[in-house]
């Protein structure tokens, strides 16, 4: 039987994530998050948002992102958040958040199912007013939306005012890489 050697690709495909500077923009691909999406089993509210106190996981309500010491999390639908953590501590998220929710909860591992790219830098409404139709104008900082880039289902998080994250389904990645930047090249 052959030896294999697997090596881990980037949802772009590259052993390295990409890195594009674009005028006074970046586009980066972050491959050093985990991700977990966490639902409330009814009837469980009070426990889960106990629990999350406790290992101080914010549970940001509707529309918004929010940071603690080691958790992130986004709000995704009534009852349901994204929670992010670092991959290095937290390859397997599932498996933490279970010890932290128990049967408070329905985790679901989502790390691999996404790709993530923040688009750094100055004036990002005029970048994103031409890709979705989230006003960053008007959002405030850790506003978290669904929207719709280039026919591409995503999340888009306004971690700063110079600094968004898009999060997009890892089988399109290359297209929504491809629409970011296109879109930059025509904006800068």
């Amino acid at each position: 039987m052959a030896d294999l050697m697997l090596a881990p690709l980037t949802a772009l495909g590259h052993v390295l994530p990409e890195q594009h500077n674009i005028g006074p923009v970046t586009l980066t691909e972050v491959i050093d998050t985990a991700l977990g999406s966490l639902a409330i089993r009814a009837g469980r509210e009070a426990d889960l948002a106990a629990a999350a106190a406790a290992a101080g996981i914010p549970l940001p309500g509707p529309g918004l992102w929010a940071q603690g010491p080691l958790w992130q999390a986004f709000w995704m639908t009534p009852g349901m958040w994204m929670v992010e953590a670092p991959f290095a501590t937290h390859e397997d998220i599932r498996r933490a958040l279970l010890a932290i929710f128990g049967d408070t909860a329905a985790i679901t591992e989502q790390t691999d199912g996404w790709v993530r790219i923040d688009v750094t830098g100055a004036d990002l409404p005029a970048l994103f007013e031409r890709l979705c139709n989230l006003d960053l104008r008007a959002a405030p900082e850790g506003a978290a939306t669904r929207s719709v880039i280039d026919h591409i289902g995503c999340y888009v998080i306004r971690r700063s005012a110079s600094r968004i994250s898009v999060l997009g389904p890892r089988s399109s990645a290359a297209a929504l890489w491809h629409a970011l930047e296109t879109t930059a090249r025509s904006v800068f």
